[in-house]
Formats: C-alpha cells, sequence, structure tokens
C-alpha cells in the first residue's frame, strides 16, 4: 500500500502541494490454523461476505493465501495546500480497541475534522487502517475539565468475557440487544471471548445479598428411594441424568459391578424423575436434522472406544458417521477433520448443525459434536461416552471454531 504523509512547511510562499493515492482493499493473508469463521470475526465481517469478495465456491484455504477482507475502498483525494502556516500531518495505524474519538482524543483534534482529513464517510475502522492525523500525539493528558453530566449518548468500551451473550451485556448496561447491535454494527448475535463493543452509560451496581451471620443447617433427611423399570433404549447414564444421579451412585446403590442392563429390570433410584419445563426448542433443519438428532440421543450412555463406529463403543468421528447414516444420510467414514471439509459455515447455527473445535489432542480440527439449540450439543465424551455438554464451558469455549451444515 503506497502512503503519502503532508509535511508542514513554513514558508508564505510556493505552497501548493499536489499529492494522490490509489483506492485500495484490505487483504490478509492465510497463517496456519486460520478458517474462514476466524477470519470474519477478525475483521468483523460474515463468511459468505468473504466467500463473495473473493469468488470462493469453498471453505477450502490454503496458507500463504491473499485473502480480501474489506470492499471498501479508502482514496486519498487530491488536495492542494496553500498557507502561510501549513499544518503538519503524520500517519497512525490503527490498533485493536481504537475508535475514531478515542484516536481524535490522542491527538487533540476532533472526530470530524479526522473524518474529513481521510475522506472518511461512517466511523468504521479497521485494524491496520493507516489513518492522517494533524500534530503529534499528547506526551501528557490535558488537564482534567471541569465535570460535566455525560450526554446521554456517552459510551465506552467493553471486553467480552467467556459466558456473555448480547443480551446478558444488555441488562448490565440497560440496553437493548437490538441497540447494542447497531452501535458495533453487528449482522448476528455472534460475539467471541476479547472482542471489543461499544456500550452506553455504566454497568448497574448489583448489591450482593447478605450473607447470614450465624448459618443454620437444615436438618438432614434420609434418603428416599424409588423403583424405576429400564424400557428398551435405556442407559445407566439416562437414568441418572433423568433423576439427577451420578451413574457411579446409581451403581452403588444397586449393586451393579458393570454398565450393563436389560430390558424390565428393577433399579432403586434417589427421588423423583425431575419435572422439566424445557425452553421451546429451535426446529431442526428439515426431517434429516431431526432424525439425526433422534438416533443421536438413542445412543447417550455409549462409552467411548477409539476408533469405535459401532454400539460398542465410539469416538467423535465415528459417532457422527453412525447417526448420520442411520437417520438417512449416507456418507463414509471420516476424521474430524474430514466431515470439516464436506460442511459449510453457518452464521444462524439450527439444531442438527455440526459443531467443530480445534487444537483439542492435537493441531487442527480434532473434535465435533452435533448441536441441540440453547448452546448445548451431543458428542462422544472421553470420560462420559455419548452424553450432553456446553459451549458457555470454558474448554470448549477456548477450542471452539464454527458451527457447520452437511452439504
Amino acid at each position: 500500500m503506497k502512503k503519502t504523509i503532508v509535511r508542514a512547511v513554513s514558508t508564505a510562499a510556493f505552497l501548493s502541494t499536489v499529492y494522490a493515492g490509489s483506492a485500495y482493499a484490505s487483504t490478509h493473508t492465510v497463517e496456519k490454523g486460520d478458517s474462514l469463521w476466524k477470519i470474519a470475526n477478525k475483521y468483523q465481517t460474515t463468511v459468505s461476505d468473504l466467500k463473495s469478495l473473493n469468488n470462493l465456491n469453498s471453505d477450502f484455504l490454503q496458507v500463504n493465501q491473499k485473502l480480501k477482507v474489506s470492499s471498501e475502498a479508502v482514496a486519498e483525494p487530491v488536495k492542494t495546500v496553500t498557507s502561510t502556516t501549513a499544518t503538519s500531518t503524520t500517519t497512525y495505524v490503527v490498533k485493536n480497541g481504537d475508535y475514531l474519538g478515542k484516536i481524535a482524543n490522542q491527538f487533540s483534534t476532533t472526530v470530524s475534522a479526522l473524518k474529513s482529513l481521510n475522506g472518511l464517510n461512517s466511523d468504521k475502522i479497521y485494524v491496520g487502517q493507516t489513518l492522517k492525523v494533524s500534530g503529534k500525539a499528547s506526551a501528557t493528558p490535558p488537564p482534567a475539565p471541569t465535570p460535566v453530566t455525560p450526554p446521554a449518548d456517552s459510551s465506552s468500551v467493553y471486553t467480552v468475557v467467556s459466558g456473555d451473550t448480547l443480551g446478558k451485556i444488555g441488562l448490565q448496561y440497560k440496553m437493548s440487544v437490538a441497540d447494542l447491535k447497531k452501535v458495533n454494527g453487528l449482522n448476528s448475535d455472534r460475539i467471541y471471548v476479547g472482542q471489543k463493543l461499544k456500550v452506553t452509560g455504566k454497568a448497574a451496581e448489583v448489591t450482593p445479598t447478605p450473607t447470614p451471620t450465624q448459618p443454620v443447617a437444615p436438618p438432614v433427611q434420609p434418603e428416599k428411594t424409588t423403583e424405576y423399570t429400564i424400557k428398551s433404549g435405556d442407559t445407566l447414564g439416562g437414568i441418572s441424568l433423568k433423576f439427577k444421579m451420578t451413574v457411579q451412585k446409581l451403581k452403588e446403590i444397586n449393586g451393579l459391578k458393570t454398565d450393563m442392563i436389560y430390558v424390565g429390570q428393577k433399579l432403586k433410584v434417589s427421588g423423583e424423575a425431575a419435572v422439566v419445563t424445557p425452553t421451546p426448542p429451535v426446529e431442526p433443519v428439515g426431517e434429516f436434522a431431526a432424525d439425526f438428532i433422534n438416533v443421536a440421543k438413542s445412543v447417550m450412555g455409549t462409552p467411548y472406544v477409539w476408533g469405535g463406529s459401532t454400539l460398542n463403543g465410539f469416538d467423535c468421528s465415528g459417532f457422527i458417521y453412525y447417526a448420520a447414516n442411520k437417520a438417512g444420510y449416507k456418507i463414509g467414514r471420516y476424521s474430524a477433520a474430514g466431515y470439516y471439509s464436506r460442511t459449510y459455515y453457518v452464521d444462524q447455527p439450527k439444531p442438527g448443525d455440526l459443531v467443530f473445535f480445534e487444537n483439542t489432542y492435537k493441531q487442527g480440527i480434532s473434535h465435533l459434536g452435533i448441536y441441540l439449540g440453547n448452546n448445548e450439543f451431543l458428542h462422544a465424551d472421553e470420560k462420559r461416552g455419548v452424553s450432553i455438554a456446553n459451549l458457555s464451558n470454558p474448554y470448549y469455549t477456548a477450542h471452539f471454531d464454527g458451527f457447520k451444515r452437511f452439504y
């Protein structure tokens, strides 16, 4: 990218300097471990926009491949400087967390002056963008102004942490999700850990519930047990979840030495089956997705076996192979990376879509599961076998790659 800097001139005569820049589009060089989902998040765009801008027909990327990441052309207009005392200008490269207001304060100028100097039609800037600024950055902060009541639209920056959602952040800052998306130019509800968001006002202060001075322990009640008759499709894992017990506890009170059970067998269970009022589920995409989920749920509790793809045991990719084929989608037996290359990204996931993780036991795409909605997914876990997990778990948040759907 060609950079042009207008330097200060102190003479009163012959001060006409003409310069011109050419339009350009910002690019990203693909690195090892990159995916379209990661690059889209980094440059605050979408996978579909990236593919459209680069005429991509698939999600395949190659190391050192050049991708356009912005369709906005920035042109440096022809400018003539005629002044007895020209204002010196320098360049500033936008960093993560910058916005026009912050840069304007740093160089003792205004947002409107910055936009005029750089020919900007909006407040949108991106990391790595080069801006012309007048003067030098302040070495010391200006004296504190007389305190005034901040305007209604004053904003600050919030950094997204694990477990955050737009709804949660909106409640914290008394904003609607629509306002949050509008202020930050978001096209979907997806956010990621470490992302900087503009928010208005201050976070609401929460008054903690006072702790009792002398807590009194509740009286110990004898453990209540009932009897449960095993039905077709039951597993110890499924029964323990239903009655809020651990598999170990279930085996202990029934004197079981193995996980083997049979239809019609009577088991002692503690308490009663939990009555759950489920969150209205998001409808799966088509008949296959519904069958895919039903087959997957029917084998909950099946133990983890490396390379397994039968009812004797599954690994993560063998589980997907079994459930997809039983649901009517004929596909070969591949690794997690193999299924990754046979699916496409979706910005708004539906139950029945696949969720992929990277850098778990090896570098690259290394684990996957079936998305169930409400931030939950079903997968073959090394310790718990086929079971349900939540994306808000810090481990899965740290290794999350994205949602994809079978072609």
